[in-house]
């Protein structure tokens, strides 16, 4: 399942991310998205993780919790369009 993690601090990294998420289970990739010109994140990230019940856990357990004292939104991710 990909897991779209939104409200991130600026200066979050992939493996920050790749050890929370760790938490509940195998994850396969976690992509931060960054901005072209300035080079530091928007604020949003994809996490995958091949096991579904496991990224279930982790939206159960992520959503609207603290991380770096901001409330993280987390859910599954749309297909783009």
């Amino acid at each position: 399942m990909n897991l779209y993690i939104g409200n991130l601090p600026f200066t979050v990294r992939e493996q920050e991310l790749q050890d929370l998420f760790g938490q509940f289970g195998e994850v396969s990739s976690v992509k931060v998205v960054m901005d072209r010109v300035t080079g530091r994140s928007k604020g949003f990230a994809f996490v995958e993780m091949p096991n579904d019940n496991e990224a279930q856990s982790a939206i159960d357990g992520l959503n609207g919790k603290p991380f770096k004292e901001r409330a993280l939104t987390v859910n599954q991710a749309r297909p783009r369009e």
